[in-house]
């Protein structure tokens, strides 16, 4: 399986990349991951994690009249205040992911994971930290591919298996713990069992929308 032309990005990476790229790196990949999140023992570590500086919606004991527009407003305004409260989620994400870049964590990435990525998913291994942080909030993870795509450091097609990558199990460790863990009683497996499950899935997803765009949608891609 073959791509039609390798993204030029590839070529332009330095090659040399200091121990502070990789320690960037690394903390990007901890922040972002989940791994920090509600650890036993050692909840402090969740001041290092993603999802607990992006904080979380409260309980609703009424929720016909707890609506963003009061008693009886479930409406457009309620889902067009929905979405702007997700803005400081997604700006925390960018704000991050510059002072990361900044410190050679792309660069460190595009190395690491680009042996990985390319030849399972045909993508760069710079789009590891969008991969990454997909993982938590679905929100953060298509920001940051689009903003890899609006500097043109990946492809069309590097655009549409990242996507369907993103898409299927969006947001996969929060809602993994924050819905699913409802049906933990009931699981007759370990815990970590569908997750990881869940976790190749989104692989298995990516991989089957890049055979179909090297076959049946190949010209789409021609001049890339």
């Amino acid at each position: 399986m073959s791509d039609s032309k390798d993204s030029d990005k590839d070529n332009k990476m330095p090659i040399r990349i200091g121990v502070k790229a990789y320690l960037a790196l690394i903390i990007a990949i901890l922040f972002f991951s989940g791994l920090f999140f509600n650890v036993n023992g050692m909840k402090w570590l969740g001041a290092f994690d993603f999802t607990t500086l992006g904080g979380s919606f409260g309980t609703m004991q009424h929720p016909e009249k707890n609506t963003f527009v009061g008693e009886g407003g479930i409406s457009a305004k309620a889902g067009f205040l929905f979405a702007l409260s997700l803005v400081p989620t997604v700006m925390l994400a960018l704000g991050l992911l510059e002072i990361f870049t900044h410190y050679g964590a792309i660069r460190a990435a595009h190395k690491l994971l680009t042996p990985l990525l390319k030849p399972v998913l045909g993508i760069p291994g710079l789009t590891g930290l969008a991969l990454i942080t997909d993982l938590q909030s679905t929100d953060a993870g298509a920001a940051l591919t689009k903003e890899l795509y609006d500097n043109k450091e990946i492809r069309k097609k590097d655009l549409i298996i990242m996507g369907a990558w993103q898409y299927s199990g969006a947001g996969l460790i929060n809602n993994y713990f924050a819905i699913g863990s409802a049906m933990f009683a009931w699981l007759i497996v370990p815990v970590v069992i569908p997750l990881i499950l869940m976790f190749v899935m989104k692989f298995v997803g990516a991989v089957f929308v890049r055979i179909v765009l090297n076959t049946f949608y190949k010209k789409d891609f021609t001049d890339e």
